[in-house]
């Protein structure tokens, strides 16, 4: 490959002096990187019926319509309602179409037997779901931010990702279980708005961890973790891109696979390996890298299924461009990347070029004022990227 030879690393590295790159909360209007995301053109978005359509191996014949992220979650919620009557949605304020709006008119569709309000308690409303799916049913608990989770974390770990295991050889399980939050920050949420708590369920054998990057993807990921999932599972939708992310969402019912990686842009240079919301900061970046080191072809893999995740994909594509830089909005310390560093390096350490590179979230909680500084943004990512290629 080109990047291992003496011409690219001359031609990198050349004039290149270390600096001290300051990292602001706020993007002047001459800044290079952190520019707003233009969701309007940005190609991790589908912007016609027919690349939806060829996306997601759908017909070409197949109808589609402009979706926001919370429409998209509505119509699968409804599609999921509409196709088995054991399918159950509940949550605060679930009825009266929840926070972000993501429930709105079901209640009013199916009945307030099958969409209905819970009282103000987490622990409560997953205790809940578990009984429900104990029974068969397929419940699908809403919480209200992911930040509230953890009075139901001793429901999750304990009685939900044990239960299978725990029954042995009655077929007892809480298979039926989808426990959905909005997670992450906006910019302004601060301490109890702004958190991606994923990385903790991470470490749970039993449950499994879903984090979609846009209207279709979720729409495909929540029906086939509804319909057609055996696993107690943590669906977290990016909040920041409710409104932000409008893509076309075909109409039909479709189902995504809930154990696979998603190779967006294929490349032989660089693997960069993210999830939700902050591959379209990754995107922007790789545009930045590949135009200033030509000859650069930066592969981009959306993780999606967070826990278990999709070691062979991941390994695959190291293996063929010898680096890798692995982002996440959540912490750093003990965070998602750092399993897949470290498996990485067991599983490829002898073909990497350079050391794995993490972009994440500090070591801190999210204050209100420097939820910005707290984030991964575009300049963290391109510096990563352009320290990995001149290693």
């Amino acid at each position: 490959m080109f990047l291992h030879s003496h011409s690219f690393r001359h031609r990198v590295l050349r004039g290149v002096r270390p600096s001290l790159r300051y990292y602001a909360s706020q993007s002047p209007t001459s800044a290079q990187f952190n520019q707003p995301i233009d969701y309007a053109t940005t190609p991790l978005l589908h912007q016609s019926p027919a690349s939806v359509a060829n996306a997601l191996g759908l017909s070409k014949e197949t109808s589609a319509s402009r979706q926001n992220l919370f429409q998209s979650i509505n119509a699968a919620l409804r599609t999921a309602l509409a196709a088995s009557e054991k399918v159950l949605l509940f949550g605060e304020d679930v009825a009266f179409g929840g926070v972000f709006r993501c429930s709105m008119h079901l209640a009013t569709e199916f009945g307030s037997e099958r969409v209905f309000n819970t009282p103000l308690s987490e622990q409560g409303i997953v205790g809940f779901g578990i009984g429900c799916a104990a029974e068969g049913m397929k419940p699908v608990a809403e919480i209200q931010f992911a930040d509230y989770i953890y009075p139901a974390f001793d429901q999750l770990v304990n009685e939900a990702a044990k239960f299978r295991y725990r029954e042995g050889t009655t077929g007892g399980h809480a298979g039926g279980l989808v426990v959905r939050m909005p997670c992450g920050g906006v910019g302004h949420g601060a301490l109890y708005h702004s958190q991606s708590p994923e990385a903790l369920f991470t470490h749970i054998p039993g449950l499994r961890v879903i984090i979609p990057r846009s209207p279709s993807q979720a729409k495909g990921l929540l029906l086939s973790a509804i319909l057609d999932n055996n696993d107690p599972l943590v669906f977290m939708e990016p909040k920041i891109l409710y409104r932000a992310a409008v893509e076309h969402v075909p109409s039909e019912r479709y189902s995504l696979p809930l154990d696979k990686a998603d190779v967006i842009k294929p490349g032989n240079s660089l693997t960069v390996i993210s999830y939700g919301h902050p591959l379209y900061l990754c995107s922007a970046a790789i545009a930045a890298a590949e135009k200033e080191f030509q000859g650069a072809e930066i592969e981009l893999i959306d993780l999606r299924s967070i826990y278990p995740w999709d070691k062979e994909t991941i390994l695959k594509s190291v293996a063929k461009t010898g680096r890798a830089v692995i982002v996440h909005e959540s912490m750093m310390n003990a965070g998602v990347g750092a399993e897949l560093a470290a498996s990485i390096q067991e599983g490829s350490f002898l073909k990497l070029e350079a050391p794995v590179a993490r972009v994440a979230g500090w070591a801190t909680h999210p204050g209100l004022i420097y939820e910005k500084f707290n984030m991964p943004d575009v300049a963290r990512i391109y510096d990563a990227i352009k320290r990995t290629l001149q290693y």
